[in-house]
């Protein structure tokens, strides 16, 4: 117990640690732990996934929501077995089982986010195109799958990213192939979101100077 409680403060990034990741309902309902095989790629990939995809967010729309992230092997095949909405493991290496890599080799992790200040606007009728094309333009994700509750969104990194987009909300199915060009062009693909806010323009309080390491940022 005390090791997998040291793993999970394993900070990823600025803003998350491990434990964000590692809740999981179907684990807290049947009694399954969820625990990595090989902790040191999860935080590999983990990290990954944090600084590059969900960070960016944080500093843009500020707090975003964790749905469900990181799921240990065991777990994944349980889920799939029962119908609880998980893929095959061998389908689900480099998304949700962060230790393995998929057919081709590349890691990857994925998680479903929901990012309140969009959910809002999102409730309200907004297009739900108009966030996964700002995504598209400013991030470097190899995949994003939205879901009707909250525009809530599986955001996936990995190596050697495919770009594609595809939604259980209407018009479900697969609105940007892997590796093609959006059918809109980006200057009325800017029109959508020109409304968002600057990317990373927030600014979170930094260190005092005394007590900032050589790795932080001034």
């Amino acid at each position: 117990m005390w090791s997998l409680e040291t793993l999970g403060r394993t900070r990823l990034s600025r803003y998350f640690f491990l434990r964000d990741f590692m809740h999981s309902e179907i684990s807290a309902f049947y009694g399954i732990p969820n625990i990595p095989e090989n902790p040191d790629a999860v935080v590999a990939a983990g990290k990954a996934l944090a600084q590059t995809l969900l960070d960016p967010l944080v500093e843009t729309f500020g707090p975003i929501a964790i749905r469900s992230g990181y799921r240990s092997a065991v777990l994944n095949k349980f889920g799939n077995d029962h119908k609880l909405n998980c893929a095959r493991n061998d389908a689900n290496g480099a998304a949700r089982i962060w230790e393995r890599t998929d057919r081709h080799g590349n890691r990857g992790a994925c998680a479903t986010i929901v990012i309140p200040w969009f959910a809002d606007q999102y409730d309200q009728g907004r297009d739900w195109h108009d966030l996964a094309y700002w995504i598209h333009d400013h991030l470097n994700y190899h995949e994003q799958y939205f879901f009707p509750k909250l525009a809530a969104l599986n955001l996936t990194w990995r190596e050697n990213p495919q770009g594609r987009i595809l939604s259980y909300i209407a018009p479900k199915g697969r609105l940007l192939a892997s590796g093609a060009e959006p059918a809109e062009p980006k200057a009325q693909r800017q029109k959508r979101y020109a409304d968002f806010p600057p990317f990373r323009g927030i600014t979170y309080p930094p260190l005092p100077k005394r007590w900032r390491r050589d790795t932080d940022e001034p």
